[in-house]
């Protein structure tokens, strides 16, 4: 990894940290959803950085991917458990992040089964470290909390314009002889929850990520196609930032992804979600191991 790259992780995780500040202030109660993740991803771009995925902001069973649409009325409730996951990229250097708020405190134990899980996580993390011991020590960790770890979602490796390259970093104990890698970047992210484990797809959809360009004959495919890899390349993005940026109408916008989609030039990211009226947390970092020493960016 050369310094420059390196340098660029370390100031993406400085905006980050400063942007988690300004996230855990701005997200009270009476909050109105769209305007909290637009002001989140705003004063990314203010602090010198550029949003590495639409800011999440998935509450109670939904665990990831949800980021609100245009015209979305949506409010932060007392009694929400709110995942507020948040990305930066400087010059396509990420690091990533999320934590979890639940006013009420209803669900606080379940919070800290996975800000726990994080933290005894990190503790094995080094270079050579078997990947299958980061996973067993979230597990176990969680378990002891009387919760589930959320066996189909997993952390990542981070690389440039990658918001989820390799290696996966399960949240569960598996066979893998895999070891994390001096001169690389991760992101560690335990999900708690007090359903069976497993999330599932929705019907929501507000993100999407570049697949593969081609030839479209619908005109505003094409605009959505060259903006997309202008100015987002391969990192995810949301509906309302197409919408608000090229100026398009519902009627042309959602026509026009779900063509590019159906053609397979779009990757569509549905809202993940445990069974209806189950919970689900989440606590995340980024971790760069670099020179045989692991630093924590954010």
């Amino acid at each position: 990894m050369e310094s420059e790259e390196i340098e660029n992780y370390r100031k993406s995780g400085a905006i980050l940290k400063k942007a988690v500040a300004f996230a855990k202030k701005e997200a009270k109660p009476g909050a109105k959803l769209f305007d909290l993740a637009e002001s989140i991803e705003k004063f990314i771009a203010e602090e010198g950085g550029k949003p590495a995925f639409p800011v999440n902001l998935s509450r109670n069973n939904e665990a990831a991917h949800a980021t609100p649409a245009l015209g979305d009325e949506a409010i932060f409730l007392e009694t929400d458990v709110l995942k507020v996951d948040i990305g930066v990229h400087v010059e396509g250097s990420i690091t990533d992040t999320a934590f979890t708020l639940n006013p009420s405190g209803e669900h606080a134990k379940l919070i800290e089964a996975a800000e726990k899980a994080l933290e005894n996580a990190l503790s094995h993390v080094k270079a050579g470290q078997k990947i299958s011991k980061i996973g067993a020590e979230i597990e176990k960790t969680i378990k002891h909390y009387g919760f589930s770890p959320v066996e189909n979602l997993t952390g990542h490796g981070l690389s440039e314009f990658e918001a989820h390259a390799v290696p996966s970093i399960p949240n569960i104990e598996r066979p893998d002889d895999r070891v994390l890698e001096d001169d690389s970047c991760i992101a560690i992210e335990p999900f708690a929850t007090d359903g069976e484990g497993i999330v599932r797809e929705g019907q929501s959809v507000e993100i999407f990520s570049l697949e593969e360009p081609k030839m479209m004959r619908n005109a505003v495919a094409r605009r959505i196609l060259e903006f997309c890899a202008e100015n987002y390349q391969s990192l995810p993005f949301a509906e309302r930032w197409i919408g608000k940026e090229l100026q398009l109408s519902d009627f042309q916008r959602k026509t026009a992804l779900r063509e590019l989609v159906f053609k397979k030039c779009l990757q569509s990211y549905p809202v993940l979600r445990e069974k209806e009226g189950k919970i689900v947390t989440q606590a995340e970092t980024t971790i760069l191991l670099a020179d045989g020493k692991v630093e924590i960016l954010v």
